[in-house]
């Protein structure tokens, strides 16, 4: 898979108003209810990651959890972390 574009970058989010650039990755931070809602969010990320062998960084502040996705074999964003940032969005709004 290519690296994006930043005006592909740009246009893919605008469609993920939660998702940021920073670095050659996009982020989004999740807030739950506690540590165990975010904790299961987590394991819902990771079984989903193994899956696809497309594996974010995470990270766990109490309630809140910071994904953050790069292509590291293309060297940037591509379309694979648009799709996975997609997916957990939806993981969340169900």
């Amino acid at each position: 898979m290519s690296k994006l574009s930043t005006d592909e970058i740009t246009g893919r989010l605008d469609s993920l108003p939660n998702w940021s650039e920073l670095n050659g990755a996009i982020q989004r931070t999740f807030q739950f209810k506690d540590f165990v809602h975010a904790m299961k969010f987590v394991t819902h990320v990771a079984d989903a990651a193994e899956a696809r062998q497309h594996h974010p960084d995470i990270l766990i502040r109490y309630n809140k959890v910071t994904l953050t996705l790069s292509t590291h074999d293309a060297g940037g964003i591509t379309e694979k972390d648009f799709e996975f940032a997609e997916m957990a969005d939806k993981m969340v709004a169900s």
